[in-house]
């Protein structure tokens, strides 16, 4: 059925009033602030309406109405409309983005503080799984006093790691021949494969196995769990919205929180570009649950894969200023990271013409 535009009016009063005030919207409330040229009782009549379309619910027969999920999905892809930050929140993602000293992998963890600080909602991301990335080349370089430095270059980075001991008779010429073989040995493998193959590689590594097992147990720390990838900040600000007064309602909250794998699938996306993305209650997600909605966006810069972040918090979620923010971070994270890897291209570039 066709939604009449006065209807759509109505509804899109309804919403924003409800997630505005957490007050059931009444037929009077709309037409003394919003619609004073139209009858309380043709109001009612298209209230009525409403709920019979399953947009509306009622929670008693003289109160107000409250948006059911459906409502929320129709009002996101019809009738949102999106403000702009203040000068206050720009200021802040500009400060907060400042500090251009810190490294690309802390800087992305610090968004998830960012954009709950803003939104007042939990916030949570799925980094880049470090497993994923694959082995460019290692190099074996010389310090001296039987110790050599291990540089490890994947699709992503370039990995400074910890020194290696040289065996007592292990020459700079074997050495070189050492940081040959391994480097070929794994160029093109994912570090997730480094474990699944160790055993076969120490066995088949004669003379070498000595430092071919440090180098391993190098590879191997870049590795780590899914849920070390997950990052949470201010699951309190939960206690800042009235529908988590409901004991239940906290309890559904926690249960989701506390699984950092199941975080990982309700948030993680699928796009590398900044997609807004959005999944109200268990019709959005099974994981999720009912009195719950999640807004992720996934970032990238320059071909690098930056991570999805989101909110997770109630229904009643303000989604204009949700999605104003993750759009205004997911801008800045780019621009400053994407500004960091032309930076480094440019650097690689002048040292290969040297």
């Amino acid at each position: 059925m066709k939604m009449s535009d006065r209807k759509k009016k109505i509804l899109q009063i309804v919403v924003d009033e409800y997630i505005n005030t957490a007050v059931p919207v009444s037929s009077k409330s709309i037409t003394e602030k919003h619609l004073t040229d139209i009858s309380s009782a043709t109001v009612r009549n298209e209230l009525a309406s409403l709920e019979e379309l399953g947009y509306l619910t009622q929670f008693h027969t003289s109160g107000g109405r409250v948006p059911s999920p459906q409502a929320y999905r129709f009002y996101i892809e019809e009738l949102m409309q999106k403000g702009n930050l203040s000068d206050k929140d720009l200021d802040y993602i500009e400060q907060a983005f400042k500090d251009k000293s810190r490294d690309v992998e802390h800087l992305i963890k610090n968004v998830t503080a960012v954009i709950s600080e803003l939104t007042d909602y939990t916030s949570v991301a799925v980094t880049p799984h470090a497993d994923a990335e694959t082995i460019r080349s290692l190099s074996l370089l010389p310090c001296g006093d039987g110790i050599a430095l291990l540089v490890i270059m994947t699709s992503e980075r370039i990995l400074r790691d910890s020194f290696i001991d040289m065996p007592e008779d292990m020459g700079e010429d074997d050495l070189e021949k050492a940081s040959k073989m391994i480097s070929e040995l794994f160029a093109g493998k994912a570090l997730s494969e480094v474990r699944e193959t160790e055993e076969q590689i120490l066995a088949d590594f004669g003379q070498y196995r000595e430092v071919m097992s440090e180098v391993i147990e190098a590879l191997k720390s870049y590795t780590r769990p899914r849920e070390e990838d997950v990052v949470l900040s201010g699951a309190e600000k939960i206690f800042n919205h009235p529908e988590y007064e409901d004991i239940g309602n906290v309890k559904n909250f926690l249960t989701v929180i506390a699984s950092k794998d199941k975080l990982a699938d309700i948030i993680e996306g699928e796009n590398d570009e900044i997609q807004i993305n959005v999944k109200i209650g268990s019709s959005g997600d099974k994981d999720v649950p009912d009195d719950c909605s999640v807004v992720t966006a996934t970032y990238s810069a320059g071909g690098k894969n930056l991570g999805t972040y989101g909110v997770i918090g109630p229904i009643r979620m303000d989604y204009p200023k949700v999605i104003t923010v993750l759009e205004n971070v997911g801008k800045a994270l780019e621009e400053l990271v994407g500004g960091r890897i032309k930076d480094k291209k440019d650097d690689d570039n002048e040292q290969k013409r040297r």
